[in-house]
């Protein structure tokens, strides 16, 4: 390696260290975190032949990605419950993801300094925050590492077609879509990378091309790619649609959703140019004005117009606006995951279609070596620093939860599952007063979200006001009839009240939803042992002890009854 490459890739280890240092002492969010570690049996019991094959029949907060249950799986065996140990190894994948990138560009184009440029940006940019601090976005560093890897690879397979540097490829790409679905269009930049820096296309009709380049090949060479990613998006939609997560689409027509995706287009492009105010949810807007979705139809219609115009002269441009355009895709809102509206995890990737139309456009208007130096220079390291300011600045606010959502709640509007999560971060904390006005304004907000009413009525069980916590538990229920948890919260309420017939239908209907609810079979074994019902009581301790809960069983067998 050469002595700048060095030079660089050691720049961009100590700027990312520098940038995010403060995670190391960040702790976990209740965001996701306890679902995806804290709380989670099986990534808490370490990596086993039955875990890892639990990975992959699973869905966690409606995803599939077993590589990154994985990798939680040996964190938790290598930290346990220090968060500094998760969020330095999240750091580490993304410092690996950033120098794969350098190191592609570098190759292919032989400009060194576009390709640090690029890959610095990427490195230290604020919005890359949300998936190095946030321990759940692990699936985002780890796809992004093997997906750049699989870049650099592809890099050499394109200098010599070797089947083994092909299948390399190949298991680098299926790697990362193990790791996070969203990698799905990285045939797509692989396909605009042949035509620069890779220049594959261009050489399709010259007979002397040591590569042998065809557009039939280039196409064909392409499909188990697209095959993969044709599986891996089948997953995920089936995985997110029957976990819920789709829910929303049903209430937004089509044309709100384009809408909503037009906008966003524009909002990443400022937020990457101008990253303040940067939140961990931004709730969808459901009246965008019309001057706005105007703004963003003319300046895509402008841009993309404007590359295709340029493509010969100017290729990166072409091959930078369609990365940017095209990887967003999968989560610009078409189809609606979740309740936001957009979130700063998204521009990842796409992100370096913009970083490479700056690159390497930059240079080709100001061609003057000395002018380069005397503006470019010093104006490159002050936005750099700059940058790096507020990325270490933005690093503070996902010191915890109370931190992370006051901020949400400074910066944005609105913003329903801030006060929600605030709520239960207060709640952890004994401020019980204070945990019921957030989720009071939540629910004012948006009266039809679930998790506000069962938060509450969890405080409501646990104060004894029991009565009060059923009608939440009720309210829940009317907005989704299907929701296992309000039963089974109900299911405590209604026992805590003696009312253990109706406790125990609750219970069924867990059981209904979810067969091996291990909880519901011991807290309905219990309730039916209360009414005097032996048979069935114990009959469901012994099922709840099978699956892993044995306080019914444990309890009757003190008083001699089970046995």
């Amino acid at each position: 390696m050469k002595k700048k490459n060095a030079y660089i890739i050691i720049f961009l280890i100590v700027a990312s260290c520098v940038s995010f240092s403060p995670v190391v002492n960040n702790d976990f969010i209740n965001l996701d975190d306890h679902q995806y570690i804290t709380e989670n049996n099986h990534i808490k019991s370490g990596i086993s032949l039955q875990n890892i094959a639990w990975t992959f029949e699973t869905v966690v907060c409606c995803n599939w990605h077993p590589l990154t249950l994985i990798s939680h799986m040996l964190d938790w065996h290598l930290y346990g419950a220090n968060a500094s140990g998760h969020h330095l190894v999240s750091l580490f994948m993304h410092i690996g993801a950033v120098i794969f990138l350098f190191l592609f560009f570098n190759k292919t184009t032989n400009n060194i300094w576009s390709a640090a440029f690029v890959a610095g940006f990427l490195a230290i940019h604020p919005l890359r925050v949300e998936s190095v601090a946030w321990a759940s976005e692990r699936k985002d560093v780890l796809s992004m590492f093997f997906g750049m890897a699989t870049l650099y690879a592809y890099a050499f397979y394109a200098e010599d077609l070797k089947r083994s540097k092909y299948f390399l490829c190949l298991i680098l790409f299926a790697l990362a879509l193990l790791s996070k679905p969203m990698m799905v269009t990285l045939p797509f930049v692989m396909m605009l990378l042949d035509y620069w820096p890779l220049q594959r296309w261009q050489k399709k009709n010259d007979k002397k091309s040591h590569t042998g380049d065809s557009s039939k090949m280039l196409f064909l060479e392409k499909i188990p790619f697209i095959g993969l990613t044709v599986a891996v998006s089948i997953i995920a939609l089936l995985t997110q649609n029957k976990e819920g997560a789709t829910a929303l689409e049903g209430n937004l027509p089509f044309p709100m959703r384009a809408a909503n995706a037009l906008v966003s287009y524009v909002v990443y492009l400022g937020k990457m140019f101008w990253p303040v105010n940067l939140s961990v949810f931004y709730p969808y807007n459901f009246s965008l004005p019309v001057w706005k979705i105007s703004i963003g139809i003319v300046i895509i219609t402008a841009m993309t117009l404007t590359v295709i115009c340029c493509i010969r002269r100017f290729p990166f441009l072409f091959v930078g606006w369609f990365w940017y355009a095209g990887t967003l895709i999968p989560v610009i809102g078409l189809v609606q995951i979740g309740g936001q509206s957009f979130a700063d995890r998204y521009t990842y990737l796409p992100s370096i279609g913009i970083l490479i139309m700056l690159a390497w456009m930059i240079p080709a208007v100001i061609k003057e070596r000395k002018v380069r130096r005397i503006i470019l220079q010093p104006a490159g390291i002050f936005v750099f620093v700059v940058m790096s300011v507020l990325t270490w600045k933005q690093c503070l606010y996902w010191n915890n939860s109370i931190a992370l959502y006051n901020r949400a709640l400074r910066v944005t509007e609105n913003n329903y599952l801030a006060h929600n999560n605030l709520g239960l971060a207060l709640h952890s904390e004994g401020k019980i007063e204070d945990a019921i006005y957030h989720y009071n304004k939540s629910m004012r907000i948006k009266p039809d979200y679930i998790f506000a009413y069962i938060n509450r009525g969890n405080i409501y069980n646990e104060l004894g006001r029991y009565p009060l916590a059923v009608n939440d538990y009720d309210q829940a229920i009317r907005i989704r009839p299907d929701f296992a948890m309000a039963y089974y919260n109900r299911g405590l309420a209604f026992f805590n009240l003696g009312l253990y017939q109706q406790a125990i239908l609750d219970y069924t209907r867990v059981i209904l939803l979810q067969p091996d609810h291990a909880a519901a079979y011991n807290n309905r074994g219990n309730a039916y042992l209360h009414q005097g019902n032996i048979k069935q009581g114990c009959a469901d301790a012994r099922r709840s002890c099978s699956l892993g809960i044995c306080y019914a069983l444990e309890l009757a067998e003190s008083k001699a009854i089970c046995r």
